[in-house]
C-alpha cells in the first residue's frame, strides 16, 4: 500500500446502537464559557426566552457564577461568567474542539414574532432553506453563531434518529448532494408515521459565511 492510500473505512450512518463501552441516554446539558450576567441573561433569557431556573457558584471556582437556562425541553444550557468580564461582540474564530454554533428549536408558526424579537433586540440574522429544516442564524452577545431550526415535518422525538437515518439511506439512492424534505417525507412514509409537513417560507440554501 502506498502512502496516497487510505487505511480508514467510512463510517456506518444508523441509528442502530453501536457497539461500544456504554450508551449514553441522552444529552443533560452543554456548558459554554460566557462573559457577565448581565449580557448573557439579556440574550438568552429576554431575547430567546429561555428560563433562568439555576444560579450558584461555580463548585470549582466559587468566583465564577454558574448560570442554568431551561431551553424549552428541560434540557439545560449553562453558563460561566463573572463581574467585569466583557462581551466580545466580534465575530469568533472556532479552533478544533471549539463550539460551531448551538442550535435552538422554534414553532414555525411563530417565525413572524422570531423575526420581529431579534430585530427588536438588534440582532441581524441569515435565513435559508436547510433541505430537511428551515434555518435562522444569528449571534449571541460574544460573536457566538446561534441557530433557530425548526423540522419541514413533524418528528417524533423518540424516532428522531431513526427517520434521519432512513432519510440520509435515501439521499444516497437519490445521489443528492444533501438531504432535502421529499427524502423525510419518505422516510416518515416508510416508518409509518404520520407526515405533517409546516408551512414555512422560500428561503435560499447557501452556507451564509457559516463555514
Amino acid at each position: 500500500m502506498n502512502d496516497n492510500q487510505s487505511t480508514t473505512t467510512e463510517p456506518p450512518v444508523t441509528a442502530t446502537p453501536p457497539e461500544s463501552a456504554f450508551h449514553a441516554t441522552g444529552m443533560d446539558h452543554v456548558s459554554i464559557i460566557g462573559s457577565n450576567i448581565e449580557d448573557t441573561v439579556a440574550f438568552y433569557r429576554d431575547v430567546l426566552g429561555m428560563s433562568l431556573v439555576l444560579k450558584q457558584p461555580n463548585l470549582d471556582a466559587p468566583n465564577v457564577t454558574h448560570l442554568f437556562f431551561d431551553t424549552g425541553d428541560g434540557r439545560m444550557l449553562t453558563f460561566f461568567v463573572e463581574e467585569g468580564r466583557e462581551s466580545n461582540t466580534g465575530q469568533l474564530r472556532t479552533p478544533i474542539g471549539g463550539v460551531h454554533h448551538l442550535a435552538f428549536r422554534y414553532d414555525p408558526e411563530r417565525l413572524e414574532e422570531i423575526r420581529a424579537g431579534l430585530e427588536e433586540h438588534g440582532h441581524h440574522y441569515n435565513e435559508f432553506d436547510r433541505g430537511i429544516f428551515h434555518s435562522l442564524y444569528t449571534t449571541d452577545h460574544n460573536g457566538l453563531v446561534i441557530e433557530l431550526a425548526t423540522d419541514k415535518f413533524e418528528i417524533p422525538d423518540d424516532r428522531r434518529g431513526e427517520t434521519l437515518a432512513l432519510a440520509q439511506q435515501k439521499r444516497v439512492e437519490d445521489g443528492a448532494e444533501y438531504a432535502k424534505a421529499e427524502h423525510l417525507e419518505a422516510a416518515l412514509e416508510e416508518l409509518g408515521l404520520p407526515v405533517e409537513r409546516k408551512t414555512l417560507p422560500e428561503a435560499q440554501s447557501g452556507a451564509g459565511g457559516l463555514g
